[in-house]
C-alpha cells in the first residue's frame, strides 16, 4: 500500500508575479527579468519524481482548491476581497512583495487546497505522510495581507480546518525555509494547542520578526519557538540545532500531528539565503523528523513546500525529502552534495554552538522541555 501521498496540480505553476526579479517591483532601472520565485523548481521536482520513478511509489492526489470559507477561518474578507478585485482587473500586490496577475489567485486557492487536503488525508489516517507541493508559497501570508511571495497562508488555513472539524488536536509546525514564518507564528500566537518552531536565517525576511524573544502570547506563551540563526550556518550547525533543541522541544510538545514549511532556500545554491546546506542534509532533517513523528504521533507527517529559488538544486534537495518520507530505495545523484559538505566552515563554529546551547538552556530553565 501507499502510504505516502504526493500532492501537486499544474494550476499552481501559472502563478505569474511579472517581470520583477529579485526585488518586490520593477523599476526604472531595473532590467525585467522573470520572478525568482518561479514555477521551474517546482516543476522541475515533480518532473525529477517522474524520470526517477520515485513518484510510482507514491499516492498522487490533486485535490480541489481551497474554498472561502477555509480561507475565512485565517483571512479577513477585506483582503481576500481585495484579492478577487485585482484577479478581476490588471492583477495587483497583495502586501509587503506580494504582486500577482490574473490568475494568480486561482493559483493560490490550488495552492491552499493541496495543503488542506495533505493536512486532512494525514490526520485522519488515509495515509501516513504526505508532501504538498504548493505554489504560491504561503508562510510569510498573515490574515490581512500578503507577504515575500505569499498570497494565502496555506499552512494555517489548512489546520484550523482541521482543527475545526475535530480531525486533529495539538499540532506542532516546524519552519526551516532560511526565512522566519512569520505567518503561522501570527496565526497561532495565542494558541497553546499549536507550536510553531522556525529555525531561520537572522534578520533576513521579514526584518522585524523571528527574534528568540517571541514566544507567544497570552495562554499561548511557550507556543513559539524561533532560532534564529547566524548567516554562514552549515551542515554542523544545523545537525545541532535539530538534536539540541529542534527534536526535543518538538518532542516535548506532544503533538497530534508535525506539519513541516518545507523551504529549500537553506540549500547553498539559493540566491536569497546564505546558509550552506546541501541535499543530504534535507534528506537527514526529514529522517530524523520521521523518526521523531513515529515515535509521538503514530508518525503522522505533513511537508508542505515553501521557499527555495535555485531552480536546478531545489528538486535535489525536494527529491531527498520525499525519498525519506517514503522509504524509499530510489536516490538520484546530486553532482556537489559532496563538494559543498567539504566547504570551509561546515563543521559546527564556536560561536554558533555557543548561541544554540543558551536557546537550549533557556527553553529548558522556562520548563519547556519535558
Amino acid at each position: 500500500m501507499k502510504r505516502t501521498g504526493f500532492f501537486w496540480h499544474e494550476r499552481c505553476f501559472w502563478h505569474d508575479q511579472g517581470a520583477i526579479g529579485v526585488f518586490s517591483a520593477p523599476g526604472e532601472f531595473l532590467q525585467p527579468q522573470p520572478a525568482s520565485e518561479s514555477p521551474e523548481s517546482k516543476r522541475r521536482l515533480k518532473n525529477l519524481l517522474e524520470v526517477s520513478g520515485l513518484i510510482d511509489e507514491l499516492e498522487v492526489i490533486k485535490p480541489a482548491p481551497a474554498a472561502r470559507k477555509d480561507l475565512e477561518r485565517f483571512h479577513t474578507s477585506r483582503y481576500l476581497d481585495e484579492l478577487e478585485a485585482g484577479d478581476r482587473a490588471r492583477g495587483g500586490n497583495g502586501g509587503d512583495c506580494a504582486p500577482y496577475m490574473p490568475g494568480s489567485l486561482a493559483a493560490a486557492r490550488q495552492s491552499a487546497g493541496l495543503a488542506i487536503a495533505a493536512v486532512e488525508a494525514v490526520a485522519t489516517g488515509l495515509l501516513q505522510n504526505a508532501y504538498a507541493l504548493c505554489r504560491p508559497p504561503g508562510h510569510h501570508a498573515e490574515a490581512d495581507q500578503g507577504r515575500g511571495f505569499c498570497l494565502l497562508s496555506n499552512i494555517p488555513v489548512a489546520v484550523m480546518r482541521a482543527r475545526a472539524l475535530g480531525q486533529v488536536g495539538r499540532v506542532a509546525i516546524f519552519d526551516w525555509d532560511v526565512h522566519h514564518g512569520n505567518g503561522q507564528q501570527a496565526a497561532f500566537n495565542h494558541d497553546p494547542d499549536v507550536f510553531t518552531l522556525s529555525l531561520h536565517q537572522a534578520g533576513n525576511y521579514p526584518l522585524d520578526t523571528g527574534f528568540f524573544d517571541e514566544q507567544g502570547v497570552g495562554d499561548g506563551e511557550g507556543a513559539d519557538l524561533n532560532l534564529p540563526l547566524p548567516p554562514g550556518c552549515g551542515i554542523g550547525a544545523y545537525d545541532y540545532a535539530m538534536d539540541k533543541l529542534v527534536l526535543p522541544a518538538l518532542e516535548a510538545f506532544r503533538p497530534d500531528l508535525i506539519v513541516v514549511a518545507c523551504g529549500y532556500d537553506a540549500c547553498a545554491k539559493d540566491p536569497l539565503g546564505k546558509m550552506l546546506l546541501n541535499s543530504s542534509a534535507f534528506a537527514s532533517m526529514t529522517r530524523k523528523l520521521k523518526q521523531l513523528a513515529e515515535r509521538c504521533c503514530e508518525g503522522k507527517l505533513v511537508m508542505v513546500h515553501e521557499g527555495g529559488y535555485s531552480e536546478g538544486y531545489a528538486p535535489l534537495c525536494g527529491h531527498g525529502v520525499i525519498g525519506e518520507l517514503a522509504g524509499s530505495r530510489i536516490t538520484v545523484p546530486d553532482p556537489q552534495d559532496a563538494e559543498i559538505a567539504a566547504w570551509a566552515y561546515q563543521d559546527l563554529q564556536p560561536h554558533q554552538k555557543a548561541l544554540i546551547d543558551d536557546w537550549h538552556d533557556q527553553w529548558r530553565a522556562a520548563g519547556r522541555l519535558g
